[in-house]
């Protein structure tokens, strides 16, 4: 049996942008929220909105650099100390 390994797309590589993807849309959906709720007067939702989306866009940027920028940096300095 023939096993071809695929390299993983998602953690490795500056190709890899679905776990930030995951903040942007935990973010869309705040702001739909807080949409909603400021169109219909609704306080408590637009508020809840607000939170999500400011949870989904600290994510979004948490994630980026844990994921991307991480692997990025550890081949710069890799490349520095030989």
């Amino acid at each position: 049996m023939i096993r071809i390994k695929l390299p993983n797309v998602l953690s490795h590589g500056e190709e890899g942008h679905a776990e930030p993807m995951l903040g942007t849309l935990i973010g869309g959906a705040g702001a739909i929220a807080l949409a909603i709720g400021a169109a219909n007067d609704t306080g408590w939702l637009a508020i809840a909105g607000g939170v999500v989306l400011a949870i989904g866009l600290t994510a979004t940027l948490v994630l980026n650099h844990m994921t991307i920028e991480y692997g990025i940096f550890k081949r710069l300095d890799d490349l520095d100390s030989k």
